[in-house]
């Protein structure tokens, strides 16, 4: 029989959902981005690792408490959820129209080449008055300003009722705000409207989870990746699901076909080194750990992880060299002091054990 695991586990939470960027095509008003530039919400790097946020699984019967990110980690979204990213899905086919003054078909304009669309200059350009709000909205949204941003969707969609971007801009900024049954209500709207963008499904997704109901997130993202199979996003999100559900075969198959795409994304090797370890399995993990540790030197959380596989396998030294590498990148790292303690105290070290305990709070 195993024995009981006393270090406890890190594991990375996904992320991804990486930024909830704007779709490419955002508009319209991709007309007068003619002369300054296109409404494209900021989008980070497709192959950027997601941002982290941590959780603590104690092995000793304590409850899971969630612990604040790694100093080098910067969640999307805060309050200890996941964070969500976008991928440009979207075309400009239902924008399809003329600039007004300018005869120039918009139809055809790449709108990842036009950014930051100014409203001053649409007024001045005549455009419509939805499509002024609506990019006020964006304007606010990409500083920050939610509720705000809100009222801009929310006058919108009282010129026109139907316009599907200020719909999904609207449910994002719900999303930032952490109001997900409103999100959730947006979303919804959308997909009874007959749009079945995968990125709708994933955010509503996320916005499921948030509320904790995450037999219906892992539903919804299974719908978006049902839409596109290669939807990174959905995938990250499911796994972290799938992980919470301790359905640790099925995380490891979508770890499986995300680093297919993305090989060199270091915290999906650290998520499949975690489900492993669940399975007991630590050679494995600790390969896995390793390839994220190769991949990013300074990934605390792996060294961590692979830290405790080390010391399931009664192999201290190893276990106490990572642990070390751990704290040394981040000393407030609270868990690998517990987790280095228990190393120490399995070798006999009580009085650096008391100490490690004593910074970890425990």
């Amino acid at each position: 029989m195993r024995k009981q695991r006393i270090a406890p586990l890190l594991f990375n939470f996904f992320a991804g959902l990486k930024n909830f960027s704007r779709p490419a095509g955002k508009a319209a008003a991709v007309l007068l981005l003619l002369i300054l530039s296109g409404a494209c919400r900021e989008k980070s790097p497709p192959h950027e690792p997601p941002p982290e946020i941590q959780h603590i699984d104690v092995f000793e019967d304590e409850p899971v408490q969630e612990a604040e990110p790694a100093a080098e980690e910067q969640p999307a979204v805060s309050g200890g959820t996941i964070s969500l990213s976008y991928q440009s899905q979207r075309s400009l086919s239902s924008f399809s129209g003329r600039l007004p003054a300018f005869g120039v078909n918009f139809s055809e304009i790449n709108p990842v080449n036009y950014q930051n669309a100014d409203p001053e200059i649409l007024r001045q350009m005549g455009a419509e008055q939805y499509l002024i709000a609506f990019f006020s909205g964006e304007k606010l949204y990409r500083e920050g300003n939610y509720d705000s941003a809100i009222a801009e969707y929310n006058r919108t969609l009282r010129l026109n009722a139907g316009f599907a971007e200020a719909i999904i801009s609207r449910g994002n900024a719900w999303l930032r705000k952490g109001e997900f049954s409103r999100a959730i209500e947006d979303y919804t709207r959308l997909i009874n409207m007959g749009i079945s963008r995968p990125e709708l499904y994933n955010y509503r997704g996320y916005a499921w989870e948030g509320r904790n109901e995450v037999t219906r997130a892992i539903e919804d993202y299974s719908r978006a990746i049902a839409l596109n199979a290669n939807y990174t996003d959905a995938l990250i999100n499911r796994a972290h699901a799938l992980y919470e559900k301790g359905e640790y075969d099925r995380v490891i198959e979508d770890c499986d076909r995300i680093l297919r795409l993305e090989p060199r994304n270091a915290a999906i090797w650290n998520r499949r080194g975690s489900a492993w370890y669940r399975k007991e399995d630590d050679d494995r993990a600790i390969r896995d750990f390793s390839e994220a540790i190769r991949i990013r030197g300074d990934y605390a959380l792996a060294y961590h992880n692979r830290g405790n596989a080390w010391y399931n396998k009664g192999e201290y030294d190893s276990a106490l060299a990572d642990l070390n590498r751990a704290i040394a990148i981040n000393p407030s790292f609270t868990s690998a002091y517990i987790s280095r303690g228990n190393v120490f105290r399995m070798m006999g070290n009580h009085e650096s054990a008391a100490a490690d305990f004593a910074s970890g709070g425990r």
